[in-house]
């Protein structure tokens, strides 16, 4: 997908245009993509990127950065941060979007066919280490239960924190939405997501991948 072709870039004004004016985001969506003869690949790149200038703003002030999380507890949206990880460990940057919202995700939207791969412990990782680096509390982990062998990746994930030292555990859920939402609310935790369910409902998050990707690669 070219995310500069022009027909995608018209859509992109007139999506945005359709929600500042407050119109339903799936019916804006239909609209704008039936347009411009949008494939489904190009609508769900519309729906992923493009936010009302409310919601940019409001979303957007909830970001902290990576040096704020020293003795925080930081609660991972697991396959939400890991696919966009190794998107970056894969260089495949093309599937990369910086959102209007102010976070990175990943457009290919793979999550319910997700399964490990030769990216998958090189994300990890990643992603442990650099939160190693400024010292949280403890890291947690939550994958959705309904994905196939998800107690298998929160056991990789288990072992691969305590290779790295890092001080919290890996786990599944089936509802990984409210789990998170609602310790953050307990622990007064950070949240590393880029969904915007859980963004909406937060008080502090944070964008692993973006970090990830700037670190330069071996």
């Amino acid at each position: 997908m070219n995310i500069q072709d022009q027909a995608l870039l018209e859509a992109k004004k007139d999506f945005r245009y359709l929600l500042n004016r407050g119109f339903p985001r799936t019916g804006a969506l239909k609209f704008v993509g039936d347009h411009y003869l949008l494939d489904e690949m190009q609508r769900n790149y519309l729906n992923r990127t493009v936010f009302s200038h409310q919601k940019m703003e409001t979303r957007k002030s909830k970001l902290i950065l990576l040096s704020e999380i020293k003795n925080k507890c930081v609660l991972v949206d697991g396959y939400n941060v890991l696919i966009t990880t190794e998107s970056v460990c894969k260089g495949e940057e093309k599937f990369l979007v910086y959102c209007d919202d102010g976070v990175t995700r990943d457009v290919k939207a793979v999550f319910g066919k997700y399964k490990e791969n030769e990216a998958t412990k090189e994300a990890l990782n990643s992603i442990i280490s650099l939160l190693k680096i400024f010292k949280p509390r403890k890291v947690l982990f939550f994958y959705d239960s309904p994905v196939s062998l998800s107690g298998e990746l929160a056991r990789t994930t288990q072992e691969i924190l305590k290779f790295h030292n890092v001080p919290g555990d890996a786990q599944t859920a089936t509802n990984v939405d409210r789990e998170i939402i609602q310790l953050s609310q307990d622990m007064d935790g950070v949240v590393a997501t880029s969904d915007g369910i859980i963004i909406d409902k937060v008080n502090h998050v944070l964008d692993i991948p973006s970090y990830v990707s700037r670190v330069p690669k071996k």
